[in-house]
């Protein structure tokens, strides 16, 4: 077999994620862009009051098994064309579902026209489902490169469908054939770059150890979704399509950088460290390098938007979604606390301590939904405060749980913030400053601009020079022309024989 350096292709692989996430949130803020001018909240509260439901169902479709099929050390084509065939089964059940709650999700929101728009997404179960085990394999192999491009090629036709439709006066249709064609180019693509063909179902597959880590996940996944999305559910509930569709965009934008984020670094991250998990020394190495990236990406945005929230609203969403932009610099606080609590969850799966997170996100979801109650009565606006408060108020105690007997110590995670949250905060404050004591151009769009090119070079100067950091990132670039090491690959399907070996 051939000999590859793993730390080289874990930094190309996530080089080539991170400039794919960066494509895919240029085009998604683009189409964003686009359909704010084309629909109104309406439209997009009445999706977001499918999706607050249905978002629950992809997390069974898939069933955990992708991250099964990816944090094993060995998998036989049996066990994958087993989780395939699962992974199927699941998707069609879903899609049944979906069909049959429509009328009730209807008489919930007092809306009927809901219940196409939850016929037409139904399909899009058994579509995603085809894909998941084609996607691991690539995952497992870290063809990063390749799934990186599935993405931006799937967004693409997406986005030309969904803006031709919103074009063509079909409002919030064009949100549906968006999502489907996203769906269906993906899968298509994924079978056609592993070109792995799933052999029949077997009873003795040897499935049994995958399904028990994949079912925690897929618990583990479930709760969080309820715990993150339920307010969505209250405000659609008890507020209407127009205050969730405001509370949904602003949510979109402060949601949108976090998950491309953790995406572009957390997919990549995970696989390596599975690959590496019972290598203690260099398992902690490369979570604290990741984690280091992730959070010097994370903590200086935030705080661009918590400053600039009304001009980011004003050119991305337009002058009609106004009201969303308070709701935004409340919600900003959430990328903060994301990017620093996100990452453990890597940590967590790849050892095999998939319980424990299970475990702490069964606590985090009474104490969001409390905050949801709480804030509900005062609005969108009241939601959001409430939300920032209590995931702020949680995330010490969340990295002490994460970090308790493990390679990684609450310490180790503190210095890797220090240097980021300090330049970040000096960056910012003295953006602030200059910004208000010069004067303000009368443009939205000049803000943005001025203040990204005063605040980005000052906190990047900070970070590399001030707080030494330019060594870290020299190696990391350094890293990309390494040569080849000792550490081998994983096959992408093993045979039954070598893992009994």
């Amino acid at each position: 077999m051939q000999l590859h350096d793993l730390k080289q292709r874990t930094i190309r692989g996530g080089l080539a994620k991170l400039l794919g996430q960066v494509a895919n949130f240029a085009l998604r803020l683009g189409f964003i862009v686009t359909l704010a001018r084309f629909l109104d909240a309406a439209d997009f509260g009445l999706v977001a009051m499918v999706t607050a439901v249905t978002g629950i169902f992809p997390i069974f479709a898939s069933a955990g098994l992708s991250s099964a099929a990816v944090q094993q050390e060995h998998v036989t084509d049996a066990q994958i064309s087993g989780l395939f065939w699962l992974n199927i089964l699941v998707g069609a059940v879903l899609g049944i579902l979906s069909v049959v709650i429509a009328p009730i999700l209807c008489y919930f929101y007092q809306e009927p026209r809901l219940f196409w728009i939850m016929v037409a997404m139904s399909a899009g179960f058994v579509i995603s489902a085809a894909g998941v085990q084609h996607n691991a394999l690539l995952q497992r192999h870290l063809r990063y490169d390749e799934l990186t491009a599935i993405e931006v090629l799937s967004q693409l036709l997406g986005i030309g469908v969904g803006i031709t439709m919103a074009i063509d006066g079909f409002a919030y249709w064009a949100l549906v054939g968006w999502t489907i064609v996203v769906q269906a180019t993906g899968t298509v693509l994924v079978w056609l770059t592993a070109a792995w063909i799933p052999s029949r179902p077997r009873r003795r597959a040897g499935i049994r150890p995958l399904l028990r880590f994949g079912g925690t996940i897929t618990l583990n996944i479930l709760v969080v979704y309820i715990a993150y999305n339920f307010e969505k559910v209250l405000l659609g509930r008890f507020w209407g399509a127009d205050a969730l569709g405001v509370y949904g965009r602003a949510y979109q934008l402060v949601n949108l950088p976090v998950d491309n984020l953790n995406s572009a670094v957390g997919g990549v991250a995970f696989s390596a460290l599975s690959r590496i998990q019972n290598d203690r020394t260099r398992l902690k190495s490369y979570f604290i390098n990741g984690y280091s990236l992730l959070i010097s990406m994370t903590i200086p945005f935030a705080l661009y938007v918590i400053i600039f929230a009304d001009d980011l609203v004003m050119v991305v969403l337009g002058p009609k979604w106004t009201e969303a932009a308070p709701i935004l610099r409340l919600l900003a606080p959430i990328i903060f606390v994301f990017g620093i609590i996100n990452p453990l969850g890597w940590l967590l799966y790849s050892i095999g301590l998939q319980g424990r997170s299970l475990r702490i996100a069964i606590v985090i979801a009474p104490i969001v939904i409390t905050a949801y109650v709480i804030g509900l009565p005062y609005g969108p606006r009241g939601v959001a405060l409430a939300y920032s408060v209590a995931m702020t108020l949680w995330m010490v105690p969340h990295l002490v749980w994460c970090t308790h007997n493990t390679i990684v110590s609450l310490q180790d995670l503190l210095r890797s913030m220090f240097r980021p949250c300090a330049a970040s905060i000096i960056a910012a404050a003295g953006t602030f400053g200059l910004v208000y004591y010069f004067g303000q151009p009368s443009s939205a769009l000049v803000r943005l601009i001025a203040g990204g090119g005063v605040m980005m070079p000052g906190y990047l100067f900070l970070l590399l020079f001030v707080f030494g950091q330019i060594t870290f990132y020299r190696k990391l670039v350094g890293e990309l022309k390494g040569g080849p090491s000792e550490i081998p690959d994983w096959p992408l399907v093993a045979d039954a024989e070598s893992v009994r070996q």
